[in-house]
Order: structure tokens, then sequence, then C-alpha cells
């Protein structure tokens, strides 16, 4: 898969579950949600999302069914319960009541407690007493929830036929790099994929990672991916002959801007919907290889950048055309985080009307979708799917 915008074939998705039910005002801003999610609500707007998807004839796999599956495997589960488990944060005996009872669950539960995490109260008893456990409530978390295990396009990315394990920046998300790196370790389905990128290398997160053309890749520098995260990336995509030119695009390091992808997204082959206060601002570092190394230029404004390493003479930007006023709300509400099922056709939030009425107006089919609820992570419909396969536009 080498480009954004090719007819899309296979899809991953992560429904939500019990880890959304664990938000609460006193945690939602540590597990970077910033409203209390209606649950039920989002998994209804997520299944309507991925029937729509099935409609069109695009295969939807599921983490929650790839990750029990994975967890038959023994060596996954070891490697799930290791990953899990750290003895500098639980202390000994936490992380030996905790690694024991782990392995004893079965593949759904382990798969469960791995996603939605678990209390000291859910915890099993232990022989003798525990500091830790002393000075935690009950409803502390012994294990994390991961409530942004939804947004898949940001812990892996498929370029050709390699699989790129994210390193997630943000503490509430680290956990989620283990997860896919097991299922594409271990399960079946992908055991005969090739690995580009490492989760142990420097930060760089799947949302800052567009695939403009073949051969041409732009990466978002900003709040979650950092410059030594694109540059390792990029070094990483020469070596595997994936690109000729990456694109290091800073962006403001913010929470309504916390990817490229929050700003702009492909929806052509020659065409991008953009954020209209950063079109004439957002500028590139042009990285390409030379000589074992790379040979970096710039800044150059983004657009000409991006055109020239693609090899067009522009690149095209829908004209949302909108006040400032409500280009802000629709940006913060992930207008421009639209995921291409073929070139010209995406799928958007509804509620972003205006924006999907430039789309259309430029000849871009909207198939629409309801995220009330699952906008409160503040991700789109690109966020929520991390594409596996895609034929050429």
């Amino acid at each position: 898969m080498r480009n954004e915008v090719g007819p899309l074939r296979t899809v991953l998705l992560h429904r939500p579950g019990t880890e959304l039910k664990r938000l609460t005002p006193r945690n939602s801003d540590q597990l970077l949600f910033d409203a209390i999610p209606w649950v039920d609500r989002a998994q209804d707007e997520h299944d309507a999302f991925a029937e729509v998807l099935r409609s069109r004839g695009i295969e939807v796999v599921l983490l929650r069914e790839l990750l029990v599956q994975t967890l038959a495997d023994p060596r996954a589960r070891a490697a799930a319960v290791l990953s899990a488990v750290d003895e500098r944060e639980f202390g000994t005996d936490i992380a030996d009541v905790l690694r024991s009872h782990l392995s004893a669950v079965d593949d759904a539960a382990l798969a469960e407690a791995l996603i939605a995490g678990m209390t000291f109260e859910e915890l099993p008893a232990s022989e003798g007493d525990s500091l830790v456990r002393r000075m935690h409530l009950p409803h502390d978390f012994a294990l994390a929830p991961l409530p942004n295990l939804l947004f898949t396009r940001d812990s892996s990315v498929w370029v050709g036929d390699r699989v790129a394990v994210a390193s997630l920046a943000m503490p509430a998300r680290r956990r989620e790099s283990a997860i896919t790196d097991l299922i594409y370790a271990y399960h079946p389905r992908f055991s005969h994929s090739a690995r580009a990128y490492g989760a142990h290398s420097a930060p760089v997160e799947g949302g800052d990672v567009l695939l403009l053309a073949p051969g041409v890749v732009a990466i978002g520098v900003g709040e979650r991916t950092t410059p030594a995260g694109a540059e390792s990336f990029a070094r990483s995509m020469f070596a595997d002959d994936l690109a000729h030119t990456v694109l290091a695009v800073p962006i403001t390091q913010q929470r309504a801007s916390m990817h490229l992808d929050t700003v702009c997204t492909m929806v052509a082959e020659d065409a991008v919907v953009m954020y209209p206060a950063i079109q004439h601002s957002l500028t590139a570092f042009s990285v390409r290889p030379k000589d074992g190394g790379v040979d970096v230029s710039g800044p150059a404004p983004f657009l000409e950048a991006a055109a020239h390493a693609m090899g067009i003479d522009h690149l095209r930007v829908i004209d949302t055309g909108l006040d400032p006023v409500t280009a802000e709300r629709e940006q913060w509400e992930d207008g421009n985080n639209t995921l291409a099922l073929a070139p010209g056709v995406v799928v958007a939030y509804e509620r972003n009307v205006e924006t999907n009425s430039r789309l259309e107006a430029a000849g871009v089919e909207v198939v629409r979708i309801s995220g009330s609820e699952l906008g409160t992570g503040r991700g789109g419909p690109r966020c929520m799917s991390c594409p596996i396969v895609r034929e050429a536009p």
C-alpha cells in the first residue's frame, strides 16, 4: 500500500468496549479524552461506521478479535503478560499477583484485561501486606485501560507490503504499541508480513504519516512525532526502498492539531482537504537518501514541496472557504480528518456540514457517519481506521 486514496480493500478497526466505561471526570484528561462518552451510543456509531465500509465491499478486521486469536499462541500469551506488567511500577507483590492472574485466565479474558485494564479491587487477594495496595484506592488502576485503542491509525502504518509499528509518545497510549506488535508478530494472518520501523524507536504516530504518492511520505512533527522519530522513519523507508522523499512537516504542538491528519488529509490523487488557517503557513523539510545517510533541504511551503516530490504541477486544496470561527469549530470536530474509500470518495463526520458541502461542491462524494460520541477522544474516520490493503488509484 503506497497511497492514501486507492480503493480500500482491507481495514483494521477497534470496536470500543469496557475501556471507555473506565473514563471518569477524574481520569479523562490523563487518558486523553475531552469528554465522557456515552459508550452504548459510541458502539452503535462504530458499528454503523463498520457497516458503511462493509457495504462498499471493504473487509473489516477487528482488533479485539485478532488479539484473542493471537493469544492462542503460548508465545504471544507470555509476551503479552511480560509487556503488561512492569515490576518497577507495581512492586514485587502486585507484579507477581498480576502476572499469575493474567497467565491463568483464558484468551478472551486476557485480551479484555489488556484492553480494559484492571483496578486494584479486581486484583486477586495475596498473602502478606502490600504498601502499593494500601496507598491506592480500590478504583485506582493496577493496569490502566486503553480507550484510545479506538484510533487504530496511530499504532501501525502499512507502507507497501510492510507494516510499521508506531512508537507512541503519550504515556496513556504506549501499551497500544505492544498489543499491535503482538498481533503482527504472532497472528497467522500476518506471519509473512515484513516489518518497517519498530515500536522501540523514536516517537512516530500513524496519524502523522500521510502516503502522498508512491515513494512520497509526509510526516507531521509536533505533539506526538519528534524530529528524531521522523528522521528514523525516513531512514527506514529509504532502507526498505519504500520512499524516495519524506517531507517532515512541522505542526503546532497543541491538542487541536495533535497529528498532521487533523489538519490535512488526501481526498484524491492530487487533492487534499486542509484547515484554511494553515494552508499558506504549513512548511516542509524535504528528506532524501544520500550516500547511506540523508540529505535535508528546506523548509519550503508544504504544498509546493509536496507537488514537486509527487511530480505534479500542483496539489489541489479543497477550498473550504469557511469563516474563521466555523473553520476552527469544524477542524476541532475532525472536519479535515477524512477516510478515503477510493479517489474522490471519503467518509466524514456528518456534523461538519460546511466542510462536507465544500467537498461535494469540489466533486468529492462524502459518505456521512455519526460521531457525536466517537469524537470525544478527538479523532475522525481516518483516525479510527488502519488501512491494510489498498489498490493503486
